[in-house]
């Protein structure tokens, strides 16, 4: 039994996600979680997680899950841990976020859990002032190129918004310092939710990075 996410876009009506749980069970399909990415336009973007009793029945999924009226199919992929349940695994970081006592430690556990949480390709802990990279997870593009990113997006609204600008690349400032969270990934954009739980992800960081350094500054002799 193979667990797969599908994110799909469908009318934001009631019954149409009904009507999609109908074409995962007839092709023996278990739909075993449900979450919503994004709402707007009367549309929603959810990521389904469907339990397959035979990875054969894969393009059958999809293509039953496409016949209901007004629902696209986004991307089907083999469902991460993280993806399995997502809340838990924020919950999760957060813990361990806040159980650091050293700065490194705290930059590295944020980078990894952020690359893992978003199933993303990479994370980096950007400072601006360099632009140099405190922390990364996976294979990041240069510091140069994601300073220069950031500092373009920061002067566009639409950016910051989400609207407009790469889909592939989140990011979230460290409120009380020079410093951002950035992830990438290839072939699914970050969705509203997800750049929300970034944000939150950011803030806890931010909150413990404060505290470890007046604590640095009260051991100075």
């Amino acid at each position: 039994m193979s667990t797969y996410a599908v994110r799909v876009w469908l009318p934001d009506r009631p019954g149409a996600l009904g009507a999609v749980a109908s074409r995962i069970g007839a092709v023996r399909g278990d739909l075993v979680g449900i979450d919503i990415l994004e709402r707007g336009g009367g549309r929603a973007i959810d990521e389904l997680l469907v339990e397959l009793p035979s990875d054969d029945l894969l393009p059958l999924l999809a293509a039953e899950i496409s016949q209901v009226d007004g629902v696209d199919v986004e991307d089907v992929r083999l469902a991460a841990e993280s993806v399995h349940d997502p809340r838990l695994g924020a919950l999760e970081a957060a813990a361990v976020l806040v159980e650091q006592y050293a700065l490194d430690g705290l930059f590295t556990a944020l980078c990894s859990h952020g690359r893992h949480n978003f199933d993303a390709d990479w994370a980096v802990l950007l400072d601006l002032e360099g632009p140099g990279l405190l922390a990364r997870a996976g294979d990041a593009p240069p510091a140069a190129w994601l300073g220069a990113f950031l500092h373009g997006s920061r002067t566009s609204a639409a950016v910051v918004g989400a609207d407009a600008g790469p889909d592939d690349v989140a990011w979230a400032d460290l409120p009380t310092a020079d410093l951002a969270l950035v992830l990438g990934r290839h072939g699914r954009p970050f969705r509203a939710r997800e750049r929300r739980q970034l944000a939150a992800l950011a803030r806890i960081a931010d909150s413990r990075r404060v505290e470890l350094v007046a604590r640095q500054a009260v051991a100075q002799p």
